[in-house]
């Protein structure tokens, strides 16, 4: 039988390596808003005479007017969706004008408009206040449902840790990707962020109910067998179950589905994921953690060798 539990510490000390960097990078740099939140310019241009030219000329175009915080996506039939911090009218009146000179040809301008903040401060503390009570909700639930074996209120909240652990890799993914690689945080990972956040706790019920199961059936067996064997059991048909209905798709979208779609669909693509992994790696290791109270024992050895 495959031991999954005695290599836990591994498995927590991989989910750091995934989370701190991200968590510095948040730390040191913040994240990388789109206007979603901070308000800004909104243009949508086509080309019709020639090639759309390239972001990355179009965002240095930008920089020589005086504009940051450019972020451009490509669309379909030569268009540039372009998204920058707010500027004043005669900046605006020129950013056509200069891009007719620069790239031969003058664009179609199909929107050009300031944008608001759609997502303000009050709509991502209703989200988060929404997530809270859906959490309390969910270990209410479990304890509610897991009431025929001892110490039920520890598979929720171990429960809810595996899924604040999923929201902290994608959160550090974000952060390192919009740093790096130019992504932004818009409505579309807020709406990403909140599917990987609801899809996380049905994949650690999954794994739990089998460890109740087997409570019944294996009474006198060591709790941390009793977990092995149940991951064991589950494990094919969590990871089939995943590849099948999501994971294929989302690297499909990812491949295919154009620029507008790409981190929205990498965000899910790791979000799910690492919904399925913590369901195996992290929500069952830490509830052994707490049913054995190995952290009474973790400073023990260090403490006899100084002795």
């Amino acid at each position: 039988m495959l031991n999954i539990l005695g290599k836990r510490y591994l498995f927590f000390a991989l989910s750091l390596v995934l989370i701190v960097p991200g968590l510095i990078v948040m730390a040191v740099m913040g994240l990388p808003l789109a206007i979603d939140f901070t308000g800004g310019l909104l243009l949508e241009v086509k080309f019709d005479t020639i090639a759309a030219p390239a972001p990355a000329d179009v965002i240095q175009l930008y920089e020589e007017l005086g504009i940051t915080n450019t972020n451009v996506q490509t669309s379909g039939d030569n268009i540039l969706i372009i998204r920058s911090s707010f500027v004043d009218d005669d900046t605006r009146a020129s950013i056509i004008s200069a891009m007719t000179e620069r790239f031969g040809a003058e664009p179609v301008v199909l929107r050009f408009d300031s944008v608001g903040p759609t997502i303000g401060q009050e709509v991502t503390s209703r989200a988060g206040l929404a997530v809270a009570v859906a959490a309390l909700g969910v270990i209410l639930y479990i304890t509610f449902a897991f009431r025929g074996i001892p110490h039920a209120f520890r598979y929720g909240v171990c429960a809810i840790i595996a899924m604040l652990h999923d929201g902290l890799v994608v959160l550090s993914i974000s952060a390192i990707g919009g740093h790096f690689f130019g992504w932004q945080i818009d409505s579309l990972f807020l709406t990403a962020l909140l599917t990987v956040i609801g899809f996380s706790v049905q994949d650690k019920i999954v794994v739990f109910d089998r460890i109740r199961e087997n409570s019944a059936i294996f009474r006198k067996l060591d709790f941390e067998k009793l977990a092995n064997h149940s991951i064991v059991q589950t494990l094919q048909r969590s990871i089939n179950t995943q590849l099948m209905t999501s994971e294929f798709m989302l690297l499909a979208l990812a491949l295919f589905g154009g620029v507008t779609l790409r981190e929205f669909a990498i965000i899910l693509l790791v979000g799910l994921f690492m919904g399925t992994y913590s369901s195996i790696f992290i929500a069952a290791p830490f509830l052994v953690v707490w049913e054995k109270r190995e952290w009474k024992t973790w400073f023990k050895g260090s403490k006899t060798a100084s002795a």
